[in-house]
């Protein structure tokens, strides 16, 4: 009450305008003079009828990896608590369709038909980026459990608009073939540095110059690894989709005429973002998934 009646009993600055409301709702919205500055506010609202993807890439990770001793090429922990943050982010924001990571990296995709945030760029961005950071720091005991986290880390972001299914699929391709490009370098790096006894620039000169096909010949000649056995989360990065998943729950109940509780199990179907790691430069996913395209879905 000691709020409304402030509000009902003052006058908004420069205006001459009241300001009242009734049981908690406001009558009237006070202006004041200083109201043009939003005249000078930016129009940042996303093109109709396309795909919104937010991408956002840790800043600095170079140095926050080596800071905090993450394993090298690949480090479990933190692929797992980039893919928990990101699970996070879908969960807060349910119009994300679908969403492709790796390494420190994570591209969001909003629906084409999309309302959220009036379609506003920067509240995407925003509101992805600052809840995919919080995140981070919020989960990172789960994952780095012996592991101080010594200072926040950042992330930036960008916005992209996608008008065609085509578009949309090439891109993720594009990030999936990187992933790809970089995950291969890196594991042949390593194994230089780490198993052969060469500096980082030793390593580096190593493979100036080389192709795919030279990398995988180092791998298995020099250190008996075949490429294509290593983990799909390492070479094809880690793919983010909804799906219905039956849960087993046990519930107590009382059954008529009986005078105790009874434990029995029950089956729910709930929708949850479900983590894979597979091939989506090919058709087979999209042919098996086709509602994550489908323009009502």
């Amino acid at each position: 009450m000691l709020g409304c009646w402030r509000a009902a009993s003052a006058v908004a600055a420069g205006s001459g305008r009241w300001a009242g409301c009734v049981r908690g709702r406001r009558l009237s919205m006070a202006k004041s003079k200083f109201e043009y500055v939003r005249d000078f506010e930016a129009d940042d609202t996303c093109l109709p009828n396309c795909w919104i993807v937010v991408r956002l890439d840790g800043r600095n990770f170079h140095r926050f990896s080596e800071q905090h001793e993450f394993k090298k090429p690949n480090d479990d922990r933190a692929l797992h608590l980039m893919t928990k943050c990101a699970q996070t982010v879908m969960q807060e924001l349910e119009d994300i369709a679908i969403a492709y990571g790796q390494s420190d990296e994570y591209s969001f995709v909003f629906k084409k038909n999309s309302r959220w945030f009036k379609r506003r760029a920067s509240k995407f961005m925003t509101h992805v980026v600052s809840q995919f950071a919080s995140s981070y720091v919020f989960y990172w005991k789960d994952y780095f459990k012996d592991q101080q986290l010594l200072y926040p880390p950042g992330f930036d972001g960008r916005i992209v608009l996608y008008p065609s299914n085509q578009n949309l699929k090439d891109y993720l391709s594009w990030r999936q073939a990187d992933c790809h490009i970089n995950n291969l370098y890196n594991t042949v790096f390593w194994m230089l540095v780490q198993r052969s006894g060469l500096t980082p620039v030793q390593a580096q000169d190593r493979l100036q110059g080389t192709l795919a096909g030279d990398k995988n010949e180092i791998l298995f000649s020099e250190f008996n690894i075949n490429y294509n056995n290593e983990p799909l989360m390492y070479r094809k990065g880690t793919v983010l989709i909804w799906q219905k998943i039956n849960e087993v729950m046990t519930k107590k109940i009382k059954l008529p005429k009986e005078t105790e509780e009874k434990e029995v199990e029950v089956t729910r179907t709930r929708t949850k973002v479900v983590p894979l790691h597979c091939d989506i430069i090919g058709d087979q996913f999209w042919e098996e998934y086709p509602e994550i395209l489908a323009e009502d879905s």
